[in-house]
């Protein structure tokens, strides 16, 4: 009889520590779930993203600050929306010009969101964002392009689109605003423009001979310029000789009267000796070893040569 007890009572036991261990075990893995649960609601938000937080669909929460948050399990979601700047490229369009030319552009646009809370109430999401910028830049470009002659669009002396690209910016921006859309236009450019196939050998020919017409301008201009120059320096060196020559004449006509001085010196001092030299003088310019003299007796040459 106490055998049975003893035993019973180790039975007992044993079934006690089993149900204290599964109370234990129940516990620890509902707190894990309510854990995991817990973490599973929690989010950051990261420096270059907006949060969304809505409730049954609709936004009641739009997290910009950075940091740790936390949404209501099963009744709120969270959704990120990008808050660098992003680039569109604009699809490749035909226009026609103000002198009804046609032509190609092909642009991009950098923009970001603005006002997340507007952007998704009147656009929805990113997509229809861009399309809608997309439809006003287009139609802003046409617009715009539709001012200019195909000349000032494709003649790179008469461009004019630097400014168009600002005007193009600035009329966007405008439109966005307007209609709330929550994002803005940072800037629009043209990547480039093209021809269409049919316009390009014509086009290309009217270059050329714009070309060759301005060369022959400039051609023109530099065989002016080079004549004038010619013309001046002639009448420089012209100048230089006249007074080289005259200096000249001056200084020959200073030697002259000065020789004649000396000439009538000498004279005056001897004058046989003078009427010698001068004689002597006159032989050295017209006899040579091939010189045949026939001279008068009572010549001074025959006289002087005989030693009277």
């Amino acid at each position: 009889m106490d055998n049975n007890k003893v035993v019973n009572m180790e039975r007992s036991n044993d079934k006690f520590q089993w149900k204290k261990y599964m109370r234990s075990g129940i516990a620890i893995i509902a707190f894990l779930i309510l854990v995991i649960f817990a973490i599973s609601n929690v989010f950051i938000v990261k420096e270059n993203e907006y949060k969304v937080i809505r409730q049954f669909g609709e936004v009641v929460r739009i997290i910009e600050e950075p940091g740790l948050n936390y949404k209501i399990p099963f009744i709120q979601s969270a959704e990120s929306l990008p808050k660098y700047k992003m680039t569109y490229d604009v699809e490749e369009a035909e226009i026609n010009t103000k002198d009804k030319k046609r032509i190609l552009i092909d642009n991009y646009a950098v923009w970001r969101i603005e006002d997340p809370k507007k952007m998704i109430a009147n656009a929805r999401n990113v997509v229809n964002a861009e399309a809608k910028m997309s439809e006003f830049i287009f139609s802003t470009v046409r617009s715009e392009l539709g001012k200019l002659n195909y000349d000032e669009i494709i003649n790179d002396e008469k461009s004019s689109r630097g400014s168009i690209n600002d005007q193009v910016t600035a009329i966007v921006n405008d439109l966005l605003e307007k209609n709330n859309y929550g994002i803005v236009v940072i800037d629009v450019r043209m990547k480039r423009t093209d021809l269409p196939e049919e316009n390009e050998k014509s086009v290309y020919t009217r270059m050329i001979s714009e070309r060759e017409s301005k060369a022959q301008e400039y051609l023109s201009m530099g065989d002016a310029e080079k004549n004038r120059i010619i013309a001046e320096t002639d009448r420089q060196v012209t100048e230089m000789l006249a007074i080289a020559d005259a200096e000249a004449n001056k200084i020959r006509g200073e030697g002259e009267e000065a020789a004649a001085k000396i000439y009538n010196e000498a004279y005056s001092k001897d004058a046989n000796f003078y009427s010698l030299f001068r004689t002597l003088e006159s032989y050295k310019k017209t006899i040579d070893e091939e010189t045949v003299l026939i001279i008068p007796f009572d010549s001074p040459y025959a006289q002087i040569l005989m030693g009277e």
